[in-house]
C-alpha cells in the first residue's frame, strides 16, 4: 500500500488572522504567512534570506480552531494543496494563488507547549474541510 501524502507548507504568521463566513455560512481562516529561506553556502553554513509571504486558508472546523489558536508569529506545519485562482483588478484579471490547509498545527521544532491527552470527541469526516463545490485532490504516490 502506498503512503498517502499531501503537499505541506511551514512558515510563520506574518498578519493577524482573520475569520469570516462563506455564503454557505461555512468558517473560512484567512492568514498572510511568511516563509523563511536560507541559501547554503560552499563552506556548509546556511545565509538567511528574505522571507516570501503568501496566502493560507482552511474551511469549516479547521478555520475555527486555527482562528482560536494561531497569533502573529507563531510557526505552523499545514498540508494541504495550492488554489489558484483569478481576482478581477480594475478591469484586469489578476492570477493569484492561496494554500488552503486541510491540516495545521503549531510547528514543534519551533513551538514550546504541552500536550492535553484528555479524552476529545471524533474528528470531523475529511469532506468538511473542504469549501462547498471542491472535491479532494488526488493522492501522488511513489
Amino acid at each position: 500500500m502506498t503512503i498517502p501524502i499531501q503537499m505541506s507548507l511551514h512558515g510563520f504568521i506574518a498578519a493577524a488572522p482573520q475569520i469570516n463566513f462563506t455564503s454557505n455560512g461555512g468558517a473560512r481562516f484567512y492568514a498572510r504567512v511568511g516563509v523563511e529561506h536560507f541559501r547554503k553556502e560552499t563552506d556548509g553554513s546556511f545565509t538567511k534570506m528574505e522571507p516570501t509571504f503568501h496566502d493560507l486558508v482552511a474551511y469549516a472546523k479547521t478555520a475555527e480552531r486555527a482562528y482560536a489558536k494561531f497569533r502573529v508569529g507563531d510557526n505552523f506545519v499545514a498540508s494541504g494543496y495550492i488554489n489558484e485562482y483569478e481576482l478581477d483588478r480594475h478591469g484586469q484579471a489578476e492570477a493569484r494563488e492561496e494554500f488552503v490547509a486541510r491540516r495545521i498545527g503549531h510547528d514543534l521544532a519551533r513551538t514550546r507547549y504541552e500536550v492535553d491527552r484528555a479524552p476529545s470527541r471524533q474528528p470531523d469526516p475529511p469532506s468538511a474541510d473542504l469549501p462547498a463545490g471542491k472535491e479532494r485532490a488526488p493522492v501522488v504516490g511513489l
